[in-house]
């Protein structure tokens, strides 16, 4: 399977059934749903502030069959962009 890079964001998950308080999203416009779960670093999301954006390297996988989320090593290393530098690499990579 290839990995990518995607843009995505920390959000805050008030939701029930997990202990992790602090969510990542992928940014609308790359080709998958801004909805879809990321599986990624736990500190690098306990690191920066809510809403932070990163730019990391994942791969879409569902796992056996199961719902389809990103996937990126959590020792991996990321990059924290700004939304301007967001956009662009959406624009010029989607």
């Amino acid at each position: 399977m290839n990995y990518d890079y995607y843009i995505v964001k920390t959000y805050e998950y008030t939701g029930g059934g997990s202990s992790a308080n602090v969510r990542v999203s992928p940014l609308p416009g790359q080709g998958i749903s801004y909805k879809i779960k990321v599986e990624c670093s736990r500190s690098m999301r306990k690191e920066h502030p809510i809403g932070t954006l990163f730019k990391l390297k994942a791969r879409l996988t569902n796992r056996e069959g199961g719902t389809p989320f990103l996937y990126s090593r959590h020792d991996w290393e990321y990059e924290v962009v700004s939304e301007d530098e967001a956009k662009k690499y959406i624009k010029e990579h989607f």
